[in-house]
């Protein structure tokens, strides 16, 4: 079988998507079985879409194998529930690209009772931190930032909106990060107490 990594990291040179389509393509019309492989889930910013009808364009087949998209996994690892009775009933997921432009909707990104998760935020995080605060979320709002979630690496930094560009400047360069956003950040600590009395308690 032949490797061909097509994989990215923000701010790292990479491949560019249209070639990685022409690429599937073009292997797939010389008769071999093409595996993409994707961290997370390939329809959540991770353009399986457009490969996709860059298949059905040519009429090549294809089967998509749906995976746990960063949000949820990194999340759930870290103890941090998106989603909890009482604290929140509906979390959003946006790409930290969005800020590359102009962009006037920050209010509508933040309602109460809701989980925010920022994908790619990072370097960004300047333009997140002014924009949410100018809209009116409190400075003190829980943040926290996962770097290399579901990995043996994996770091969970908890910090507030208003520390959140200071934070990503010490993390500069460090990536895979997510970002999330909501009052179901303070969960992580009573759910790590719980699990650790239970694990004293078995003697585990």
């Amino acid at each position: 079988a032949d490797w061909i990594y097509v994989g990215k990291r923000c701010g790292q040179p990479s491949i560019g998507q249209e070639e990685i389509c022409g690429l599937m393509v073009s292997l797939a019309q010389q008769g071999k079985r093409v595996v993409r492989l994707k961290g997370g889930d390939p329809f959540v910013f991770g353009r399986g879409g457009e490969e996709a009808l860059a298949l059905v364009k040519h009429a090549i087949p294809y089967e998509v194998i749906p995976g746990i998209t960063a949000a949820i996994g990194c999340s759930a690892n870290s103890l941090i529930p998106l989603t909890h009775r009482g604290v929140a009933r509906s979390v959003t997921f946006v790409t930290g690209q969005v800020v590359t432009g102009a962009f006037e909707a920050w209010s509508q990104l933040m309602q109460s009772g809701q989980t925010l998760v920022f994908y790619m935020g990072l370097e960004k995080s300047s333009q997140i931190q002014t924009g949410l605060i100018s809209s009116g979320l409190r400075e003190n709002f829980p943040v926290a930032v996962i770097t290399h979630g579901c990995s043996p690496q994996q770091q969970v930094y908890v910090t507030q909106l208003n520390q959140l560009n200071e934070l990503s400047i010490t993390l500069k360069g460090v990536s895979p990060a997510l970002i999330v956003m909501g009052e179901v950040v303070k969960l992580r600590e009573q759910l790590i107490e719980t699990v650790q009395s239970v694990t004293e308690y078995e003697g585990i």
